[in-house]
């Protein structure tokens, strides 16, 4: 089943070569596929990078030979000579960007900047697009650093908008692939600003930008500390949203996972139930499908079943199964807040249709023995998660009755308001807009 739900094949596509390799590496380490495979397909993605050394370290690995093709070889080689000629190109402007008395004199103003490098440094345009030339060819050779530093001072001196995107683009994955996830976050949102406010030439090519950058963002959002709270944030938007559904509906996934695990339940998460719904016909997996057994179909019998495969799901997947040396144990946090949370949302759903329940029934849909349930409702009751009394001799949960607070009403009511009333201006204003034009 492990391999069945594996999403790698569909997330690929959507990502960098080099983002390629942690999913590769998690996946080799799980063994989910023969490991001849794993090395193959290693080697096939570096056979389009400058990374020869490693496709010659896989090669002796996979072939158990100290020997390795001749054309890997001369590529090498190759690859050597065209470094040593773009660091060659770029020099000038390295050499002014490495003097840190010379920097001092650079602005804000890139007008200003072009000028004056053209003028007391003989730098000109030729030299700048070098340097974009240099520090991708060091993030393909695998330099993450040294390719981050470049793109991010090739950009505070670009003027074309769409090599400054291709270099953001090539920043925020050296920043992925180097765990730097607080400054990946900021040039995330800095991309997504872009994506939004840029006049693409198809509404197609916005689209896949988005899909590109939902699937780039996976590696950020279950690896930052509050990456959960934003993923939410991201997906959810419509835009976002209706991407998913037409190109990416696998990303459902990760969506409906931290809808999961999130501790404070979002107002949106109604509204992502109808969108499980609707796309259960697309696309469906043990997390999507326990999310519809509970709040679709309300199959507690079905929800606990899917709650032993997500599990496994969570193990398996490169960017919920990461894993935490604790000691001598290893943990995966994500499954076990997946696995309690998952038992609340079981366990309020058949309160709301129950006023009297059995714990030993009540312990098997939580798949957990009467003593661990019985410890577990204790504890939500003392945490005020609950209203209830447990009845020891009958061995029941007696259910309180809980009325909605009046002030809880009205903020349910007027939640969207202010985001009905922006969109409504916003459309006015079109509206206005267009009829001025005429």
């Amino acid at each position: 089943m492990a391999a069945k739900y594996d999403l790698t094949p569909r997330i690929a596509p959507h990502l960098d070569r080099h983002l390629v390799f942690p999913p590769l590496e998690f996946l080799q380490e799980r063994q989910l596929y023969p490991e001849g495979d794993i090395l193959k397909a290693k080697i096939e993605l570096l056979n389009h990078t400058n990374m020869v050394d490693y496709a010659m370290d896989i090669h002796k690995s996979l072939y158990r030979s100290d020997d390795v093709p001749q054309d890997m070889i001369e590529r090498r080689a190759e690859v050597v000579g065209r470094l040593k000629a773009l660091e060659d190109g770029a020099a000038p402007l390295i050499a002014f960007l490495q003097n840190p008395h010379a920097v001092q004199e650079l602005r804000a103003d890139k007008q200003y900047n072009l000028q004056m490098l053209n003028e007391r440094y003989q730098i000109g345009p030729d030299q700048i697009e070098a340097l974009y030339h240099y520090a991708k060819f060091q993030f393909e050779c695998g330099n993450y650093s040294g390719a981050a530093d470049y793109l991010y001072q090739y950009r505070a001196l670009c003027t074309n908008s769409d090599r400054s995107l291709s270099a953001l683009w090539g920043k925020l994955a050296a920043e992925i692939l180097m765990q730097n996830w607080d400054i990946a976050l900021e040039e995330l949102n800095r991309l997504k600003e872009i994506i939004d406010s840029k006049s693409f030439s198809s509404p197609l090519n916005q689209v896949q930008c988005r899909i590109w950058l939902m699937h780039w963002s996976l590696f950020i959002f279950f690896n930052h500390d509050n990456g959960r709270t934003q993923i939410i944030d991201l997906f959810n938007q419509d835009k976002y949203l209706n991407a998913i559904q037409t190109n990416a509906p696998h990303l459902l996934r990760y969506l409906a996972t931290a809808f999961i695990v999130n501790k404070r339940r979002r107002p949106q998460f109604k509204e992502f139930i109808k969108v499980i719904q609707q796309e259960q016909y697309s696309y469906e997996d043990p997390i999507t499908e326990f999310l519809a057994c509970i709040y679709v179909n309300y199959d507690f019998d079905g929800a606990q079943q899917k709650m032993r495969e997500c599990e496994e799901v969570i193990l398996n997947d490169p960017f919920l199964g990461k894993r935490i040396e604790e000691g001598n144990f290893t943990t995966v946090p994500l499954r076990d807040e997946f696995l309690e949370n998952a038992r609340l949302f079981i366990f309020e759903t058949y309160c709301r249709i129950h006023q009297r329940i059995d714990m030993g029934v009540l312990a098997e849909k939580l798949n957990l023995n009467y003593e661990e349930a019985e410890r577990w409702i204790v504890n939500l009751i003392r945490t005020s998660k609950l209203e209830a009394k447990i009845d020891s001799k009958m061995g029941t949960i007696i259910m309180e009755p809980s009325q909605t607070d009046v002030y809880e009403q009205l903020i349910d009511h007027t939640k969207a308001l202010s985001t009905r009333t922006y969109k409504l201006v916003h459309q006015l204003l079109e509206h206005a807009q267009g009829q001025t034009a005429r």
